[in-house]
């Protein structure tokens, strides 16, 4: 665990990075790739709820808060970086379960954390907007009471949950911003004007744009939109699971070791992480 000047250090040093410009937030889901990630000079990470899972063998939305606390602590003591922890619901019903749960996420040492909307209710995939207002604030009592300076970002899930209403999305953001959200978080807004629409609605606050898909818009356009910070999620994760899984089903099917023609060097690999600092 760093110590509390470190991680007092790199809160702060989280806070600038949201203060002006566009920086990317990479999402690492154990201890070499968050190290790979921090060695590529990138200067904070994200952790990922669904690359987590499927590192465990659970789907996304399955890991206990327990199993993500030590998940937290995990990445928060691998890497000198500031690590943004995805924290899903907040592992509660209730609000006042959240602010217990987020106290707990914030002694791990994370310099943000995000709280979610969504219910895991396929019929009712959305908390209405009071119950979530509720949940952030709770949510932001938490991380004031443990000093304030744990960043704190709110997320409108509707575009994740199969519920695409822009408007309704803002809405919720505005909500958040007003609770005590530090950062809002749109996850599955895609076009320019999506992305402009929810940069302009709470503005000056700044806002993350999650990119796990394959698209023509820069770093350059991004910035130039507005947003403050972007996250890819599982896409890594996934990038990973994509190689593997190509390989191994073509050992399967048809015999053939065709894939180890894109594999990391094992020399490489061997000489970065003995190099890593422990």
């Amino acid at each position: 665990m760093p110590s509390a000047q470190a991680i007092a250090a790199r809160r702060r040093a989280f806070r600038q990075l949201h203060a002006s410009g566009c920086f990317v937030i990479p999402n690492p889901w154990d201890i070499g790739s968050a190290l790979y990630l921090q060695r590529l000079g990138f200067k904070a990470l994200a952790t990922t709820s669904s690359g987590a899972a499927w590192r465990h063998g659970m789907a996304d939305g399955q890991m206990s808060v327990e199993e993500v606390l030590v998940h937290l602590r995990e990445i928060v003591g691998a890497t000198e970086l500031p690590v943004n922890a995805d924290f899903e619901a907040g592992f509660a019903d209730d609000a006042d379960g959240v602010a217990r749960n987020v106290r707990l996420a914030v002694e791990t040492g994370v310099a943000g954390l995000s709280i979610e909307d969504s219910t895991g209710n396929a019929d009712a995939p959305l908390r209405d907007i009071p119950t979530s207002v509720e949940r952030m604030r709770a949510a932001r009592a938490a991380i004031d009471a443990a000093g304030g300076d744990t960043l704190l970002v709110g997320r409108a899930e509707n575009f994740i949950v199969g519920r695409p209403d822009l408007d309704d999305a803002i809405r919720r953001l505005r909500a958040y911003a007003e609770a005590g959200a530090d950062c809002l978080y749109a996850p599955g807004i895609k076009t320019r004007e999506q992305i402009a629409a929810v940069v302009a609605a709470v503005a000056p606050k700044p806002v993350n744009l999650l990119i796990g898909f394959q698209t023509d818009l820069t770093m350059r356009d991004i910035e130039a939109l507005g947003v403050r910070r972007v996250s890819v999620g599982g896409a890594m994760a996934r990038s990973a699971w994509g190689g593997f899984m190509r390989t191994a089903q073509l050992i399967a099917t048809e015999g053939k070791f065709d894939g180890f023609a894109s594999a990391a060097s094992g020399v490489e690999l061997n000489g970065m992480f003995r190099a890593a600092d422990r």
